[in-house]
């Protein structure tokens, strides 16, 4: 549901196997979130599918994700066939999907050979009723004449880096002991749409995200941001995750950036939105004056942040 330490250290792994091998590094992950099927309820995302992507391949080299749809059919396949015929024969047939681009559509054609090489964690359960486990992957594996390895759990101060965790801090807005679990910053992305021109009003540009399906929303409050534009260029932002109760939005959350030092016009674009550091609680003001007065102390706090943390 997210791309965390832990994550990474599979991912690390894949890339070193792939290169010795001459293989393709990729990433095999469900959407929906198979706890969603299971349950019958939705699971809070770290992250979208397609963020999800970006970040593997931003950070850790992988080439291809493939995003599977978990089903019920998919639920109560029997371990021995997830390994033997979804991950080696159905990639090297390219019945299931790589994504090269998820939210375009760009679907690769699947891998000539199938898995020739599989990186799990240590506490992979997989097929039906999670009978699979890593010492029965090891075990088809070598009789499937395929290599595997099981990365042991990663520990950060003593605590078992894990989405249920990261999630925690994340409903909480700790941002920074957040980022340090992820191994990079929280992120969010979306194509900018029309808001209600309140920044040209307030007298600054905005940006407006919508949280994608699913996906956890940070606490409430006001944030030291960075936006990732298309162009890949970066600017510093003051985000401020609510309700804005200033301008009586009524309960609809919003995900809204002032964008420092920026002038022009971003509607249509992909941008990426990350978040560093929990500035403030979102409250009510007064009136619009006192509003712009506090988005500008926020703003030499963000700032303030980012020259004490280049």
């Amino acid at each position: 549901d997210g791309v965390h330490n832990g994550h990474g250290a599979l991912m690390r792994r894949t890339a070193q196997v792939a290169q010795e091998l001459g293989a393709v590094p990729s990433a095999f992950t469900f959407d929906p979130h198979p706890q969603t099927v299971i349950l019958g309820r939705p699971m809070p995302l770290l992250t979208s599918p397609e963020d999800r992507a970006d970040l593997m391949r931003k950070y850790y080299g992988i080439q291809d994700v493939i995003v599977e749809p978990f089903t019920v059919p998919r639920m109560k396949q029997p371990w021995q066939g997830f390994v033997a015929s979804t991950l080696v024969k159905d990639l090297r047939a390219g019945e299931v999907h790589t994504e090269h681009a998820v939210e375009e559509g760009d679907l690769g054609d699947g891998a000539e050979h199938g898995a020739v090489h599989v990186v799990a964690g240590h506490d992979f359960h997989f097929g039906y009723k999670g009978e699979g486990n890593p010492q029965r992957l090891q075990q088809i594996c070598q009789e499937l004449g395929i290599g595997c390895d099981i990365i042991p759990k990663v520990e950060m101060e003593g605590i078992t880096v894990s989405s249920t965790y990261i999630r925690t801090l994340v409903a909480q807005g700790e941002m920074e002991r957040a980022n340090e679990f992820l191994g990079h910053p929280y992120t969010l992305s979306d194509r900018v749409a029309h808001g209600k021109k309140l920044g040209s009003t307030l007298g600054f540009p905005t940006v407006n995200l919508r949280l994608k399906e699913n996906v956890l929303s940070p606490a409430k409050g006001v944030y030291a941001t960075k936006v990732i534009l298309e162009n890949g260029e970066t600017h510093l932002a003051v985000t401020n995750v609510g309700t804005r109760p200033t301008v009586n939005d009524g309960n609809q959350l919003t995900i809204e950036g002032y964008i420092l030092d920026f002038t022009g016009d971003l509607y249509g674009q992909k941008i990426q939105m990350e978040f560093y550091k929990y500035l403030r609680e979102e409250r009510k003001f007064p009136s619009f004056e006192a509003l712009t007065a506090e988005v500008m102390h926020n703003a030499d706090q963000t700032r303030e942040y980012f020259a004490q943390h280049p």
